[in-house]
């Protein structure tokens, strides 16, 4: 399948595999609608975590496609979680700006706060405005049964981010080869106006150490989900998890 959908505000052709719809995908949205029917919240929680270069967001814009196309699949919105980033101002007085993007640079006690009320069935969400890059608040107005709340770090096992798996109801997790996301995200660099030199040291200096981080210190998740070379994806039952060790649908 061939489509052309708006991510982060470009139009971008994506290119999805029929078989990988039918085997990985459309059964994935059906367990989501599964999980909600027998939710005792008005609104289900999914947290999707990968290290950056996964297509998170591409993915999560694929699914809500698919879901306004096929009546048999639930209603879902996808809610990023960079809206969360502390403002730049806050950075600056802390000396972070420098890694911006990296887990200690995000507000959790506000995500918690949003999370506890879209739970409810209340709420909007912040967007980052990547003109001012600064979050800018109240942008979306949660109004799906199922949300999908994207991110490199729900997932990680620190204490002040494990306080969010209360109020999550499903997760899923990327894993990808670290090779072939650095690829992946210097040629993105490239493509928003870096010179090669710049984006490799972009790479070491920020995108690498999250790459690793994420992969290496994510707790497991109720489903992983391989990338491939070519940009597919897979449901890896058997999976490594972060500490090299195997188990079934284990975070990575």
């Amino acid at each position: 399948m061939n489509i052309n959908l708006r991510i982060n505000g470009l139009e971008t052709t994506v290119v999805y595999a029929d078989s990988e719809i039918e085997t990985v995908h459309k059964p994935l949205l059906r367990r989501l609608a599964e999980i909600d029917a027998a939710s005792p919240y008005p609104r289900t929680i999914v947290f999707l975590s990968a290290p950056p270069g996964t297509g998170k967001s591409t993915l999560t814009t694929f699914w809500e496609y698919l879901c306004r196309q096929d009546a048999t699949l639930p209603a879902i919105q996808t809610l990023p979680m960079d809206g969360f980033h502390h403002y730049n101002h806050w950075l600056d007085e802390h000396g972070l700006r420098p890694f911006k993007g990296a887990p200690e640079t995000f507000n959790v006690e506000k995500l918690a706060q949003n999370l506890r009320h879209i739970r409810a069935g209340e709420g909007s969400w912040p967007q980052y405005d990547r003109q001012k890059h600064d979050p800018q608040e109240q942008a979306i107005q949660v109004t799906a049964p199922i949300v999908i709340v994207e991110g490199n770090w729900l997932l990680l096992d620190d204490a002040r981010w494990r306080g969010l798996r209360e109020f999550c109801d499903f997760s899923i997790f990327i894993k990808a080869p670290p090779q072939v996301l650095r690829q992946r995200l210097i040629a993105r660099k490239v493509a928003g106006g870096l010179s090669l030199d710049e984006a490799e040291a972009f790479y070491l200096r920020t995108d690498g150490p999250n790459v690793e981080r994420v992969l290496a210190g994510s707790l497991p998740a109720d489903v992983t989900l391989a990338m491939m070379p070519d940009g597919g994806y897979r449901e890896c039952r058997l999976c490594p998890l972060p500490d090299g060790s195997s188990g079934e649908n284990g975070g990575g």
